[in-house]
């Protein structure tokens, strides 16, 4: 059922390229027009097209998309006490490390007369999007609303599927709740990113549009954000993926835990092992056939771990370099002395270090944020924080003894690039202070 263990120093440079390759972003082209199309519907008819769109591919008739209060109150009363604890432990802990995010703010004196700034601005207006399609993810609703209030966004919408009897999932209504988001939307799909992204008689228009979501949803995510006239996103998403680095002294019972747990996110969730021990390594497919078993989502699981890549390497930095060039959204330390390796660490979306910290911990409430750069693009992106709800400012105010102290180098650049109208800009502050100095 899964692949067979693999040894590193055995492969050639193609195998092992091969090896770590991920498959290609569903970019079908029937999906692409598909979702153009709900964008173009959605942009002329909004609230009409959208009621059309949801009884198409929810099986729902809606005549208002917003949640009412009696149906926030309704989902509180849904929910059992354990789990509005739950809901609570996430809430404080990701508050408590997102609030440690914001950025501090600059204001320098560069040389006597020139005073520079940096000051951080909430964007406007934010739209969150929550999925609900093979299972609620109420954890997303936090990971999405509590750094866009720290950053003080003072419009906030959310919009998710509607489930059970034309209602939300009380538990990702009771989060946006509890964080503050009245305005909530029983939308999802393509759809509803083209109404945060352009607007409808209900739903306001964003600025940016935060949230994972299915291949119509990423695929509508990236074509709103190529109009300047629609909203800007948070990042495309790939498929899940997590890299486990185990060494001898790994429990085998865990690794397989671990690699389990992000497969049943989906079919396509990409798991990897890199051990240092073929022992761990063939002990962990004995563990990941015997809890496959137990899991719920068995299926699901099954079908992303017959792409599941175990290798055995010959040492730790090799185990290193292999996770920094693979870049995985989520990389799990399970070695002797882990935090010791943490500098070797380039390339990785989140973190996990030793063999008491799960994966499971940072989706639900450690207080880092599960939303992260998938498919590569750790080496170049971060995942989600409170900066990406900001946009900073720069502000700069000259004195005369200012501008006159860097005059010549502002005339003689503007030279250099052609622009006289530059130079001029300083020039005509000069002469204008002479003039002034001499009739005094």
């Amino acid at each position: 059922m899964y692949s067979n263990v693999e040894t590193w120093a055995n492969l050639s440079v193609d195998q092992r390229e091969k090896l770590l390759s991920r498959p290609a972003l569903a970019n079908d082209k029937e999906i692409t027009k598909s979702v153009a199309g709900i964008i173009r519907s959605v942009r002329r008819d909004g609230d009409a097209a959208l009621r059309k769109l949801t009884a198409k591919f929810d099986k729902v008739d809606l005549e208002d998309f917003k949640v009412t209060a009696a149906e926030f109150r309704d989902a509180a009363d849904t929910l059992s006490d354990n789990s509005k604890r739950a809901i609570g432990v996430a809430i404080r802990n990701v508050s408590r490390f997102h609030e440690a995010q914001l950025p501090a703010e600059i204001d320098l004196q560069i040389d006597e007369g020139i005073r520079c700034e940096r000051r951080n601005r909430a964007i406007d207006s934010v739209g969150l999007y929550v999925p609900a399609g093979s299972a609620p993810l109420p954890s997303a609703a936090v990971m999405l609303a509590i750094p866009a209030r720290i950053a003080g966004c003072s419009t906030r919408i959310m919009c998710t599927p509607v489930s059970q009897g034309n209602r939300a999932d009380p538990a990702t209504l009771y989060v946006a709740q509890e964080c503050g988001i009245s305005n909530v939307f029983k939308l999802g799909g393509a759809q509803a990113i083209a109404a945060m992204a352009y607007g409808s008689q209900s739903v306001p228009r964003v600025n940016k549009i935060f949230g994972p979501g299915n291949s119509w949803v990423t695929a509508a995510k990236r074509q709103v954000a190529t109009d300047p006239s629609a909203a800007s996103i948070d990042m495309p998403a790939g498929p899940s993926e997590a890299l486990v680095i185990a060494d001898s002294t790994a429990n085998p019972l865990f690794v397989a835990a671990d690699l389990l747990s992000q497969a049943e996110h989906g079919a396509d969730s990409q798991v990897i092992l890199l051990s240092t021990c073929v022992q761990i390594a063939e002990k962990t497919v004995q563990e990941i056939d015997r809890q496959l078993k137990g899991l719920t989502r068995k299926e699901i699981a099954r079908k992303a771990m017959t792409h599941c890549r175990i290798v055995v390497v010959n040492d730790l930095q090799t185990a290193m370099t292999i996770a920094n060039q693979y870049a995985p959204e989520h990389l799990l330390l399970q070695i002797d002395d882990p935090r010791r390796a943490l500098d070797g660490i380039q390339n990785a979306g989140s973190v996990f270090v030793g063999p008491w910290s799960p994966e499971s911990v940072g989706d639900y409430c450690s207080g880092t944020n599960h939303v992260l750069p998938t498919f590569g693009m750790a080496r170049s992106c971060s995942g989600l924080g409170v900066e990406h709800f900001l946009r900073q400012m720069t502000i700069q105010e000259l004195s005369k003894t200012g501008l006159r102290s860097i005059a010549d180098s502002v005339i003689e650049l503007a030279t250099l690039e052609g622009l006289d109208g530059h130079a001029n800009a300083v020039r005509v502050r000069l002469d204008e202070n002479i003039a002034m100095e001499t009739r005094e």
